[in-house]
Order: C-alpha cells, then structure tokens, then sequence
C-alpha cells in the first residue's frame, strides 16, 4: 500500500465515520479558546473544561484579564498543570492582544506564536478553528496516531504536521486535526490500544505488524 492510498483511506473512513469532528474544549469567543488551548497544554480537556467557567466570569476580555494579578488567575486555576507559568502567560497574553492586536485574535500563525505561552500546536489550533487556516496542529495524540497509522514516520511534531498537510487535502485538514486526536484520545490510546474496535485496522500499519506477531 502505497502513502497516497494509505491517507486517501483513512480520510476516506473518517468522512464517513466521523462527519462531524470538534474541539472538546468549551469556549464562546476567539479569546476563550486560546486560553482555554494554553490552559491545556499537558492537561486535559476534561480538566480545562472545569476550570474555565469560572476564570471566563472574572476575566471574560484581555482588558479584564491583563489588569489582573497572577496571583488572581492563579487562584482561579491551581488545578491545571503547571500553574504559575500559565497563569504568568495568561496575563501576558492578554496584555500584548491589547498593546499589539487592538484587543483581537491575530488570524496567521506567525502572529500567534508571538503571544507569550503560544507555540505552534496552540497557533494551528486557534488558525484552523476560528479562522479555517489548512494548518493541522500535532499534539501528542496526533503524533502517535500519525506514526502508528503509517502516516508519517517523522521525529518532529512539525515533521509530521508538513507531512499530514501534504497528502491532506485542504477542505480536510481542520477536521483532521479532531479526527486523529480524538481517534488516539479514545480508540489509538498510548496504552493498550483498541484495536478490536477500530474502524481503521484494514489501513493501519502499526495493526497490520502486530496482527502477524
């Protein structure tokens, strides 16, 4: 099986599937999805999704929120991993989309990544979501799932994010992001993989190794 029909397949299978893929991340707004996306770096949307509402009442703008302390959002989301960098990021955040953004969302990649706590992953997210960009963000789900699926044998998350945006076609590549992190979130797990129940096993190269084992 050659690349090319490998990912012709398993796009194939989950327009078919998974027709309608999302962020499990609530949010209202562009500024609420990318704190809630900083917030979930190493931490789970399950948990992100708790602390949110409350920091969203409080701090609902980038002007309520550059004017709070660290110490005031901290109070807000001890629970979530890594705590005080966040919270130290938050806030610069909120103070460069006023000082540099007139208050907004910057639409291109290049310019989120200049927000403090933004890399890559969290740019694509943002660009993909709020302003459908053909960008896919490769977090560690979708790293996994790329490499055991045989959709690219690259070391890098941005390795595998220039190989998915090759061979997937631009109209797919936003909902690809949430068919490959939820697919290894619930089905492509770390641990013990559900191969029985997995729609994509006939296409899968990690499954078609093992199965001959």
């Amino acid at each position: 099986m050659t690349r090319k029909e490998r990912y012709a397949a398993v796009v194939g299978w989950f327009r078919e599937n998974v027709p309608v893929a999302r962020s499990e991340l609530v949010f209202s707004d562009p500024f609420q999805l990318i704190v809630a996306v900083v917030l979930s770096a190493q931490c789970t949307d399950k948990r992100v999704n708790l602390v949110t509402p409350g920091l969203f009442r409080r701090f609902p703008s980038p002007e309520k929120m550059a004017a709070a302390s660290e110490s005031e959002l901290l109070e807000l989301m001890g629970s979530v991993s890594y705590p005080n960098s966040k919270a130290r990021h938050l806030k610069g955040l909120a103070q460069k989309l006023l000082t540099d953004f007139g208050g907004k969302v910057p639409a291109t990649v290049d310019e989120l990544m200049t927000l403090p706590g933004v890399g890559r992953k969290t740019a694509n997210v943002v660009a993909s979501i709020v302003y459908d960009e053909p960008v896919i963000a490769v977090d560690t789900h979708v790293f996994r799932v790329s490499h055991r699926i045989g959709l690219s044998n690259g070391k890098t998350p941005f390795d595998v994010e220039k190989d998915l945006e090759k061979h997937i076609p631009e109209e797919h590549r936003a909902t690809s992001h949430h068919w490959l992190i939820l697919h290894g979130r619930y089905t492509c797990t770390a641990r013990a993989p559900k191969c029985s129940g997995c729609g994509l096993r006939p296409w899968c190269a990690w499954y078609s190794k093992h199965a001959e084992d």
